[in-house]
């Protein structure tokens, strides 16, 4: 069991929400989702997609006691950049706009947009635990995005927030990511700003990597999050969630994800390398990922002080290729034969076998009797374990790929950012994972004396307080000058 609050294991295992249920994905579209990256992460070309009169349609206007709701839809930039890849029913994004009746100042009126968390389907919730309290104690305005494969935008197929495919929660990245730019535009084009975005678990990664692509000072509250989505998927609580023996099957059934989309993994650039290393030297066991993890983030941040070079992984890709080797000859040969002479192959665990001769023809030593079923057997089982810990690795390379910030441009300010943590969130575990402040220096991270649940259930005030806080730092910098 991982570490974290007792509370955020518990709620977690009365959950049924299951992900990546059908896989990885369709092979060529993440192959092309990473060739798009390229322009996302990018902060001049990424905010070049989407031209600031980007069609909106405003749906309902309403009035009430003391604020406007004002409810409007537009077809997702993510659609018209990259075709076939978003659902249909995700097409179009359904946003909320919660106004005050009279804004306090005509150059002032401040608006925070709200990004969805896990499982937060709809405008209801995001409105009354947090654009209401805001507008009453801040007098800021919020608009409030439905996600893509959410709520009104949720596959017919699709139970509850249970994405089917890895490939989901990249375009759901994507597409938040353009879809915000339209938003911000759409504010300044009717007078609104200061600009601000937020957003809890998922929701606060997902603000961080929006904020990224806007080329102007915005407040950003990212609460409950960190710099990479990898570890939620691979350490965290939501790791026991992933059918990792189907995505390791899916992983070794396809040329596609281990030659083609490896190889754009493994693309040397100066961004964070951390998703690269995995990918590209996968090493037998999950025991090594916390380490290799941590050796990364020391290793990147020694690179750029000085040009290091990249670390001797000859034993760790030696050990893959003799695992490699077993895997490819146990499905090619006859079990009932039980021949102790096997070319070109060796096991995983290597510590289970003595490997005699070179590469080209080796032989399995009388250290195993493989003559036997039940040690066969053993054998299979061992290559299925290493086969999803081949798996788990690879979804650490393409998720550092896809969400480490250190991939994306900094905030034009980071002076603007106050990051919200649970110190025990087993959800977002932080250990061995690049530090928000070395990212983007200049930025403020505050901690919770409590679990990721818990964080969520009880201290939504502090998250408002943060960011009606973000916005007057604004206000004194940018406005009252």
């Amino acid at each position: 069991m991982s570490g974290g609050s007792r509370l955020d294991h518990v709620y977690r295992s009365i959950l049924m929400t299951k992900f990546f249920t059908k896989g990885w994905g369709k092979p060529e579209n993440l192959k092309r989702l990473f060739l798009f990256k390229e322009k996302m992460t990018n902060r001049d070309t990424c905010f070049n997609l989407v031209p600031n009169n980007y069609p909106i349609t405003i749906s309902k206007e309403e009035d009430y006691s003391d604020f406007r709701i004002i409810e409007g839809h537009f077809l997702s930039p993510f659609v018209t950049n990259l075709p076939g890849i978003v659902p249909k029913e995700s097409e179009t994004a359904y946003f909320q706009v919660l106004l005050p009746k009279k804004w306090n100042s005509s150059h002032y009126k401040p608006i925070c947009l709200h990004l969805a968390g896990t499982g937060d389907h709809g405008f209801w919730r995001r409105r009354q635990m947090m654009a209401k309290p805001l507008l009453k104690e801040g007098g800021i305005a919020s608009i409030i995005l439905e996600n893509p494969f959410y709520g009104l935008r949720k596959p017919k197929d699709q139970v509850r927030s249970s994405l089917h495919n890895v490939t989901d929660i990249i375009v759901m990245g994507g597409c938040l990511i353009l879809e915000s730019l339209v938003l911000f535009h759409w504010c300044e084009n009717n007078g609104f700003g200061p600009l601000g975005v937020t957003g809890m678990s998922m929701g606060g990664h997902m603000a961080s990597l929006a904020a990224t692509n806007w080329p102007k000072p915005i407040v950003l509250v990212p609460c409950l999050s960190w710099s990479s989505a990898t570890p939620v998927f691979t350490q965290g609580v939501l790791s026991h969630s992933i059918n990792w023996k189907l995505l390791g099957a899916q992983y070794f059934s396809d040329d596609v994800f281990r030659e083609e989309i490896r190889k754009l993994v493994e693309v040397n650039k100066d961004a964070f390398q951390a998703g690269q290393h995995f990918a590209k030297y996968y090493p037998q066991s999950m025991d090594h990922i916390s380490k290799l993890c941590r050796e990364q983030d020391v290793l990147n941040k020694g690179r750029e002080s000085q040009n290091a070079s990249p670390p001797n992984c000859k034993s760790l890709t030696t050990e893959l290729q003799m695992n490699r080797d077993i895997d490819q000859q146990i499905a090619g040969s006859s079990l009932s034969n039980h021949q102790a002479v096997v070319s070109n192959s060796s096991v995983a665990p290597a510590s289970d076998f003595e490997v005699h001769g070179p590469t080209s023809k080796r032989i399995l030593s009388p250290k195993v009797d493989v003559t036997s079923v039940s040690n066969i057997e053993n054998i299979k089982h061992s290559v299925s374990r290493w086969r999803e810990d081949e798996a788990v690795l690879f979804m650490h390379g393409i998720m550092d790929e896809c969400t480490h910030l250190r991939n994306f441009t900094v905030p034009v300010d980071t002076s603007l950012i106050i990051a919200i943590c649970a110190k025990d969130d087993a959800y977002i575990p932080r250990e061995g994972c690049a530090d928000l402040t070395d990212i983007w220096p200049g930025t403020e991270v505050r901690f919770l004396d409590a679990g990721h649940v818990s964080a969520y259930l009880l201290h939504k005030h502090t998250f408002r307080a943060a960011i009606i806080e973000s916005f007057q730092r604004f206000k004194r910098k940018y406005v009252d000058v």
